[in-house]
């Protein structure tokens, strides 16, 4: 059987490297590359660092606004899997590659596995919120990292092929660690870590100023990996990033170096919705800066603190000790075989030995 995975931003390319290795021997499987993330740090550098296969489609989309990035992912999607005739594919989260992909799919109807399903923020100001509830609502199997993202599943009627395998991005976590690959930094043995780039916190001079400020206020020095949007924004307000003498700017980084920069800090202040989970795994505080999130599960013992109004608590959120770490937070580190198994199972389940070539009747010629 042969199964298309569609990828086009950092967090994808984190979840897509256990699933690849999960397929080895078991499935055939091809890659999309959207080109959603373009920057040399966010994309390429995942196949350089990890070994993780060249993609056999590159699409080079590239930014643009919301409708017309869907859009052009769309087409050309749709060609590619029109030619190919795959017995299903693989979408990851909640960006616009994920939306565009599930899309073609369901009007070609090719199952459609969303890996990361259920997660909900209840903010549809943000694009991904309604991304990943759309895509959740054509999933032929929708795979959950928590008993919480399920019951969100249940709540919209969404119950059948539901399996709650814990967290994919875990499986990468616990591989970067077993196999020796995190790295230190002793020449800054005592700092915090930054990551901020959602629009929300970067597309208005008076919001990024005022981040820029708390971050340059804080007891101990921030090393802050800068987004390019981030990047760009400060340029074109002219915020001038060598006034903020306690914060070290530095370019994107490749998944192990960020998670290194990150496993040597003191704590992450980020809007990120991985880098949540990554710093709970790694039992590193976290502050993000968003005014809710979508793992409320790290959440509990304070270990993340959600702060979006009142960025001077920012101080004494980060030098407050945390406890109470759950080690099976996410599952066991083990969810891309699972998924694996029950792609195949479902697949099998479903006819795809005597039912595939009637199935493809179905693709337009």
């Amino acid at each position: 059987m042969r199964i298309i995975a569609i990828i086009g931003a950092r967090p994808q390319f984190i979840k897509h490297f256990p699933f690849e290795k999960a397929c080895e021997g078991r499935i055939e499987l091809k890659t999309i590359h959207t080109g959603q993330h373009y920057d040399e740090n966010m994309s390429a550098v995942f196949f350089e660092q990890l070994g993780m296969k060249k993609p056999d489609y590159m699409l080079n989309i590239g930014s643009n606004s919301h409708g017309a990035q869907t859009a052009k992912m769309m087409i050309e999607i749709e060609e590619i899997l029109v030619e190919e005739k795959p017995d299903g594919i693989v979408v990851y989260g909640d960006t616009n590659s994920t939306l565009a992909g599930s899309l073609v799919a369901s009007k070609i109807h090719i199952p459609i596995f969303h890996i990361e399903a259920g997660l909900r923020s209840y903010n549809k100001q943000m694009p991904e919120e309604i991304n990943r509830i759309l895509t959740d609502h054509v999933s032929s199997c929708l795979f959950t990292p928590s008993n919480i993202a399920t019951k969100n599943l249940e709540k919209e009627g969404v119950v059948k092929n539901v399996f709650e395998v814990g967290d994919i991005m875990k499986d990468l976590v616990f591989y970067v660690e077993n196999n020796g690959l995190l790295r230190g930094f002793p020449e800054d043995s005592e700092y915090y870590y930054a990551t901020i780039h959602r629009p929300y916190n970067t597309d208005d001079k008076t919001r990024l100023s005022y981040v820029f400020k708390n971050l340059n206020d804080l007891d101990k020095p921030v090393v802050m990996a800068i987004h390019p949007r981030t990047k760009n924004n400060a340029e074109k307000y002219n915020l001038k990033l060598d006034r903020y003498s306690n914060i070290k700017f530095i370019n994107p980084q490749g998944y192990i170096d960020n998670l290194s920069y990150l496993n040597s800090s003191k704590g992450l202040i980020t809007d990120s919705g991985g880098m949540q989970k990554e710093a709970y795994w790694l039992k590193r505080k976290c502050v993000t800066i968003r005014s809710e999130t979508e793992w409320l599960e790290t959440l509990k013992e304070g270990n993340n603190v959600l702060l979006f109004e009142d960025l001077t608590r920012l101080r004494e959120l980060m030098v407050k000790e945390c406890e109470g770490w759950d080690e099976k937070l996410y599952g066991g580190g083990n969810a891309s075989d699972e998924i694996v198994a029950s792609i195949i199972s479902f697949l099998v389940g479903n006819g795809y030995k005597e039912n595939i070539n009637k199935t493809r009747k179905n693709f337009p010629l």
